[in-house]
């Protein structure tokens, strides 16, 4: 038997929507509560093992009060809402909920939200007992199609197990982590454990779109749409229908393109330039390097497109968090570097050096490195190698001692790649191939890290 849930809803419509979905998904329901007073009787006679809240109820006391009372308890349970005020939602997240679930309410989203809460409780209920630190971790315990995801770490095997458990939904995905943790290679993973897996998957930089296109790549044009459309172009929705699309950096979408997103995600509707409404048939998974709850305080991020975003949330840890999987990786970058009949290994200097380095690029940074020492190699072994480190390395702090933010070690990380090629951008040897990004992707980074004019300045030099 499935577990109990409590829906703490005083819209009748919904609540009966909402127990509807459940019953039919095989899940125990307790009566509906319309009040705090009323849920917390009912969660002493009928015990719920999760409960969905909204955050404004009848009588005395809100959601976010009920949901206070709920931690202490330690009762999972979910917000329910339509608001879209910061205020309440920097208030709903003090009492540390598994989720939020946005009005209108689709049943899919529903049931999924409810697989990632029961499971989080779960792991935080086990906690103790370390779950995830499984010292001899196989891939065979997680479908073939993670076998090229290499890491033991407790970490990232908790990163994966949660992968596993989306994949096989249709539910969208946030993909969140820092620049080269793997995002898009975990996303192709969840792709193929789908049932679409023999679809398309479309890949889309949303950082790397010029402005002025990055609709028409969306959402395509029709012929005559505008100057220069001589023919119809489908857009890369299209392209992806029956599979699944991956918006990259879509922190990066412009506000007035957000609202068609948001259609598409509500609706699986598109429109392109020029046409008619179209209905798509496809998967949704987002990945970003940016704090979106941050952007939608500073105006730049709709609160609304956040909520129906992160019905999933995959956070992917960043390598100085799984240092434990180092070794593994440079076994596979050398094997992948060396020659077809022998690789070379590394020194437990060198290993140490790799192991005490704070790694802002992260995996990305880490297979570059091994790829540049094994061309640079001149034996068998590597006894000492060199790492295009930023000031202060293996520590992360500037010189005044505090941490430094994502940003300024991107733009550490970008200008020693760039010192180490001679400031050579695109082509073969370039800062792009070595950091393994689109040439516009790198450019577009450039431009909003403030390093143009170092850059030049450095090149007259």
């Amino acid at each position: 038997m499935k577990s109990k849930i409590l829906i703490v809803e005083d819209q009748f419509i919904e609540a009966k929507s909402l127990n509807l979905i459940l019953t039919s998904a095989g899940y125990s329901t307790c009566s509906i509560a319309r009040s705090v007073d009323v849920a917390l009787s009912i969660i002493e006679t009928e015990k719920p093992d999760l409960v969905l809240v909204d955050i404004f109820l009848q009588g005395e006391g809100t959601g976010i009060d009920l949901g206070k009372i709920l931690h202490e308890k330690n009762i999972a349970f979910v917000y329910l809402s339509a608001n879209s005020n910061r205020q309440i939602l920097e208030a709903a997240k003090t009492t540390r909920p598994y989720g939020f679930m946005v009005k209108p309410f689709r049943s899919r989203d529903v049931l999924i939200m409810l697989d990632v809460a029961l499971y989080l409780h779960q792991n935080r209920l086990q906690e103790k007992k370390k779950v995830f630190a499984i010292p001899n971790f196989s891939p065979v315990q997680l479908p073939a199609e993670f076998g090229h995801l290499i890491g033991t770490s407790p970490r990232f095997i908790e990163a994966l197990e949660q992968a596993r458990m989306v994949g096989s939904s249709d539910t969208s995905v946030l993909i969140l982590g820092e620049s080269g943790t793997g995002k898009e290679l975990i996303a192709h993973s969840i792709h193929k454990i789908s049932s679409r897996g023999y679809k398309p998957f479309i890949v889309v930089n949303c950082g790397a779109l010029p402005s002025n296109l990055i609709e028409s790549e969306l959402f395509g044009h029709e012929r005559g749409a505008f100057t220069g459309a001589t023919t119809r172009r489908p857009g890369k929705f299209e392209l992806a229908d029956g599979g699944t699309i991956f918006l990259d950096e879509i922190g990066e979408l412009p506000l007035e393109l957000q609202v068609k997103f948001l259609r598409v995600l509500q609706e699986r509707e598109i429109e392109p330039i020029g046409g008619k409404s179209k209905k798509v048939n496809v998967r949704i998974l987002a990945a970003t390097n940016k704090d979106l709850e941050e952007e939608v305080a500073a105006g730049r991020f709709r609160i609304d497109l956040y909520y129906r975003l992160n019905v999933f949330p995959l956070l992917l840890p960043s390598l100085r968090e799984r240092k434990t999987d180092i070794p593994l990786l440079v076994e596979h970058f050398l094997k992948k570097y060396g020659t077809e009949h022998s690789s070379p290994t590394l020194s437990k200097e060198a290993m140490r050096t790799l192991m005490e380095y704070h790694w802002p690029g992260n995996i990305r940074e880490l297979e570059n490195t091994i790829q540049r020492n094994v061309v640079l190699a001149k034996g068998a072994v590597i006894e000492s190698l060199e790492i295009p480190a930023p000031k202060s390395p293996g520590t992360g702090h500037h010189d005044e001692g505090r941490f430094k933010t994502i940003m300024e070690n991107e733009r550490d990380h970008i200008l020693a790649v760039l010192e180490s090629c001679n400031w050579k951008i695109s082509g073969k040897g370039g800062a792009a191939e070595i950091l393994d990004i689109n040439v516009n992707t790198l450019n577009s980074r450039i431009k909003k890290l403030g390093i143009e004019k170092e850059i030049a300045a450095r090149r007259r030099h």
